[in-house]
């Protein structure tokens, strides 16, 4: 009866006594998360539950295994430890993982819920973004590292390859240059503030808002719902256009090809009506001027202002659309026309005959 109860009580008691632990663990961080709403923290550290579970699980287990009694037990004794080795590593780095995901998230909520300059606030969002990568990266290293450590092959291997990391060393770091160079850029780019996630970019000719930066590449989303997918390196190394830097306010203009009849004066008082009426125009400043001429035409520019990018697309169109309507019902004649009748050249007297 022994040789049945006790490795019941071994196993299911490892067993039972990690899931009482976690239990209380998650109902002291439920009370404290309902006592100190204004912390995210206790609420978001209750994800940690099933790591928490199988961490506890493995370790109660790894260090009371070889309590069983089982024969089948003593004779994998070897096999046995070094899985729950392995599984009690993988566990801890896991929770680990998401500790540092609810701290970093924590800190970040903390941080929006009372910041007010937007251009800080997607800063501070980029940088912790890849810093939680970087946790994330060096700790999944450490736990892999640690985990082929548990095998007594790999520590003989380990010894003998250190005579050869030298070499090893500028091998790899020639074959990775590319990669080692995305991984330096990306924490530039956190750090240094070039570009920040939700900053309004224009890369290669494409105009867009960036959704994504990790440690190696960064995804633009562009107004026509693609996504543009580029190394880390290439901002750091080549000049692009970053809206959203100083500021996200912008000045946009619209261009109006129009004959030299046009009622300029009465355009620029319509424009300002037009504007009145745009909800999206934050009237710091506005104006039309005549800026070029032809033979044929005259260039009129539209000058408007907005509170981002997106609005200052808005407001260009508007103005556009109503302009050109405007001139089209009130004042057509000022729109360009292509004359196709023959015109009537006056020639001095004698011009054109052949003298004698």
């Amino acid at each position: 009866m022994e040789d049945v109860l006790r490795p019941i009580a071994v196993l299911g008691g490892s067993v039972v006594v990690a899931l009482v632990l976690v239990r209380l663990a998650d109902r002291t961080l439920l009370r404290v998360d309902a006592a100190h709403p204004e912390t995210p923290l206790w609420g978001l550290l209750r994800r940690c539950r099933i790591p928490l579970q199988v961490t506890l699980c493995a370790a109660l287990l790894r260090g009371a295994y070889d309590e069983t009694g089982l024969r089948t037990v003593e004779e994998h004794e070897a096999g046995i430890g070094q899985t729950l080795s392995l599984v009690l590593i993988a566990a801890t780095a896991w929770l680990a993982i998401r500790a540092a995901a609810a701290i970093v998230e924590s800190s970040y909520s903390r941080y929006a819920a009372s910041a007010r300059d937007a251009a800080r606030l997607r800063r501070v969002r980029t940088q912790v973004t890849l810093i939680q990568r970087v946790v994330t990266a060096v700790v999944t290293v450490v736990a892999a590292a640690s985990m082929l450590l548990t095998f007594p092959e790999m520590r003989t291997v380990g010894t003998s390859m250190l005579a050869s990391a030298g070499l090893l060393g500028i091998v790899a770091g020639i074959a990775a240059q590319s990669t080692l160079g995305n991984l330096f850029a990306g924490l530039q780019i956190a750090f240094g503030d070039m570009v920040r996630i939700g900053d309004t970019v224009v890369v290669d000719g494409e105009w867009g808002t960036v959704e994504e930066i990790t440690l190696t590449f960064l995804t633009v989303r562009t107004w026509d719902e693609r996504r543009i997918t580029m190394p880390v390196s290439y901002f750091t190394g080549k000049p692009f256009e970053n809206w959203s830097r100083g500021g996200a306010q912008m000045t946009g203009t619209v261009f109006f090809h129009l004959d030299h009849s046009a009622p300029v004066e009465k355009m620029r008082q319509h424009l300002l009506e037009v504007l009145q009426e745009c909800p999206d125009w934050d009237g710091r400043a506005w104006s039309l001027v005549v800026t070029d001429t032809t033979p044929s035409t005259i260039l009129v520019r539209a000058l408007v202002t907005a509170r981002d990018a997106d609005a200052i697309w808005a407001v260009r169109c508007e103005v556009r659309e109503r302009m050109l309507e405007w001139l089209r019902t009130e004042h057509a004649y000022a729109l360009p026309r292509i004359s196709t009748a023959p015109a009537e050249l006056d020639r001095p007297p004698g011009a054109g005959r052949l003298r004698d």
